[in-house]
């Protein structure tokens, strides 16, 4: 099935009440050539690529919960690349320039909507932070605007510049903006499914079967399930799979919780973040 204004009319006289399933719900088959563990916006998106991309044809994603649900559905939705280091940087912009055309490339509204970044600062240190990291971006070829208090003001007339915490300027990424993350899980979800990947949710991964140092199956509630390859794609719990295939990650998952609005139009038509505040 392919969205497009026709069809939003014609399902419109049904009251939208017709449309075929985003993807259906199959049974886990008995061996597979690939398993992503993890529904999350990563790991669909893994499969995705792997399906379209390299042609790997035989391709489970198994997600514990629901598709949209875990971490995918629970993040800042803000998309940006204005970080200092150039590794950081450059993986960041290449998924700005992934953003700009995914809802065409997945025929799937994921709702990107590129309406700026400031990243506030609250005092010297914060300007000379992001002075150096202005300059980075502008080194590594990413939009970047230093602006002072009086720019900031202008920019976002309705906001306080003179409060407990008082705003000396802001770096602005105009390219920057929020996504609905969850659609982006089922974006992936369906269009990884039309590229013949089964989608297998309310799965979860209890065991690794492991055969002369190399992953020869998994353990799942919904029954074992023979693999040759495993990409292991659960967010937080990447150290906890890790461990039931006898090897530890040299990361430790802690959680972190953030103050989250969303912009409302049209007194704030933009992303604002602090990290002295640590509110976005």
């Amino acid at each position: 099935m392919k969205y497009s204004f026709y069809n939003l009319v014609r399902n419109s006289f049904s009251y939208h009440e017709n449309w075929e399933k985003a993807w259906s719900s199959p049974e886990l088959k008995p061996e597979y050539d690939v398993i992503i563990v993890g529904g999350g916006g990563h790991g669909l998106g893994t499969a995705y690529y792997l399906a379209k991309e390299f042609g790997v044809k035989n391709i489970a994603v198994l997600e514990k919960g629901w598709i949209g649900g875990g971490n995918t559905g629970r993040n800042t939705t803000i998309i940006r690349s204005n970080y200092l280091w150039d590794e950081s940087a450059a993986l960041y912009n290449h998924a700005v320039n992934l953003w700009e055309g995914l809802s065409s490339e997945l025929n799937f509204n994921v709702m990107f909507s590129q309406r700026g970044l400031f990243h506030l600062a609250h005092s010297v240190h914060d300007m000379q932070e992001i002075t150096r990291r202005g300059y980075s971006n502008y080194l590594n070829g990413i939009d970047a605007e230093i602006l002072n208090q009086e720019q900031v003001a202008k920019k976002i007339p309705h906001m306080n510049m003179h409060g407990r915490y008082p705003v000396l300027g802001a770096l602005l990424q105009r390219r920057a903006g929020t996504a609905r993350h969850d659609a982006v899980a089922w974006g992936y979800a369906r269009a990884a499914e039309n590229l013949g990947v089964d989608i297998i949710q309310n799965c979860e991964v209890k065991g690794i079967d492991i055969s002369n140092g190399k992953v020869v199956g998994l353990q799942t509630t919904k029954g074992s399930v023979k693999v040759d390859k495993v990409g292991l794609v659960p967010a937080g719990h990447s150290s906890v799979l890790a461990d039931m295939a006898g090897f530890t990650l040299p990361i430790n998952s802690v959680p972190l919780q953030a103050l989250v609005s969303e912009p409302i139009k049209p007194i704030l038509d933009c992303v604002i973040m602090s990290n002295s505040v640590h509110v976005y």
